[in-house]
């Protein structure tokens, strides 16, 4: 991993009980893969503890690692740090995303209740305007009651956003293809395709993987669908959004957006999304970050316990998850 992430990951607690069930040197952290001292590391080591940073762990890997046994991410998707060799090699997997879910889902559902008061639109006014606003006359439809907010995505953080957002009085519809009818009723929440879930929802949030699948799944015709004034919510990926047709949406004003990412990763300086009063731009910032970090930490030396003790991951990752997985 990274070599500056430790010291935020593991709190002192974390780290008696990291090294109370394994071998390892506090101070060693790979940030490669290829120099003698790292294959000499590689060839003992049974586990590979990893965050972001982390080289890619394949088949030359592989090759100078052949005690290797496990491998648990503090952190999401472990998709751009492991390639499929792993799993053929029957090397078990785990990864922190449940823990990472947390903050993004709150996050949306922060973003979700402030856009049902449309309460960017009215602080932008009301900072350049200076005076009194009638909000009865100017916002009459705000507030966050029985209106519909549309998930997009079933997955772990589409789930932990329905779980928050049960003590409200909003109306929940997911579309996933993988979600049958019955497990939409377990959750509590409506099942529809997407184009009926855009055209009926007053909030839209978006938390599918990014594949080639679902590249612009969002596109200028799915934009079309959404009512007027309604809110699109993005903090999962932003090639799920066709970026220039969204763009347009925006400066005509028609639909707002809060977006935590965007395609490119940083937009350029002379985007109008950087200063379009319907428009939240923040730089990637629903995932873990500061204190939320240690969440991870603990999550992951929780799965090394339960390696240790021979005991199966709370959070396996399967080949068959690389299909889905963001």
């Amino acid at each position: 991993m990274a070599p500056d992430l430790p010291a935020r990951l593991f709190v002192d607690e974390v780290r008696e009980r990291l090294w109370a069930c394994a071998v390892i040197d506090p101070d060693l952290v790979l940030v490669e893969f290829g120099s003698p001292a790292a294959r000499a590391v590689l060839a003992d080591a049974e586990v590979l503890l990893t965050g972001w940073g982390c080289p890619t762990v394949d088949e030359v890997v592989l090759a100078v690692a052949p005690q290797l046994r496990a491998i648990v991410h503090a952190a999401g998707s472990v998709k751009g740090h492991l390639a499929p060799a792993c799993w053929d090699r029957g090397i078990v997997v785990s990864t922190a995303a449940d823990a990472n879910a947390l903050p993004v889902a709150e996050y949306t559902l922060a973003m979700i209740l402030l856009a049902g008061k449309s309460t960017h639109l009215i602080e932008r006014r009301y900072r350049q305007q200076r005076s009194a606003i009638d909000l009865h006359t100017d916002f009459p439809e705000i507030g966050n009651y029985r209106y519909t907010i549309g998930i997009v995505g079933a997955s772990r953080i589409g789930r932990r956003v329905i779980d928050l957002l049960r003590p409200f009085d909003l109306e929940v519809v997911v579309s996933d293809p993988y979600l049958g009818q019955s497990e939409a009723c377990e959750l509590g929440v409506g099942l529809a395709d997407l184009d009926d879930l855009l055209r009926a929802s007053h909030i839209v949030s978006l938390h599918a993987p990014s594949l080639p699948s679902t590249r612009h799944l969002i596109d200028r015709r799915r934009l079309g669908l959404m009512r007027d004034g309604a809110t699109l919510i993005n903090t999962a990926r932003g090639a799920l959004i066709d970026q220039a047709a969204l763009t347009e949406e925006l400066v005509a004003g028609r639909i707002n957006a809060i977006l935590d990412v965007t395609e490119p990763w940083v937009l350029p300086p002379e985007s109008p999304l950087y200063t379009l009063p319907n428009v939240v731009l923040t730089p990637h910032m629903a995932g873990a970050l500061g204190v939320e970090l240690r969440r991870l930490g603990a999550y992951a030396v929780d799965e090394l316990g339960r390696y240790a003790a021979g005991q199966p991951f709370r959070s396996p990752v399967t080949r068959a998850d690389l299909d889905r997985m963001a």
